[in-house]
């Protein structure tokens, strides 16, 4: 009976999972729809609150600034 159990949870979990499969998110994370080209490779989205996914309601200048400075921030990458 243990082993028919795990087997139906086995089949109940993929059965969601692709069922879920054709509606997973299409847009990558911190992406706003329309801001992530396929054909660029480092994937770096415009800055401000607009660019984002999500709404962002405690915007400041601080964030703004921040948020402008990203690329250039970071230390070159070697590939």
């Amino acid at each position: 009976m243990r082993l028919f159990n795990t087997a139906l949870s086995a089949i109940g979990l993929y059965a969601l999972y692709q069922w879920l499969r054709p509606n997973a998110q299409l847009v990558p994370a911190a992406f706003a729809p329309g801001e992530a080209a396929k054909d660029n490779f480092v994937q770096v989205r415009n800055a401000g609150p607009d660019a984002m996914r999500t709404d962002q309601k405690d915007w400041d200048k601080v964030d703004q600034a921040s948020d402008e400075s990203f690329p250039a921030s970071d230390a070159t990458a070697k590939y």
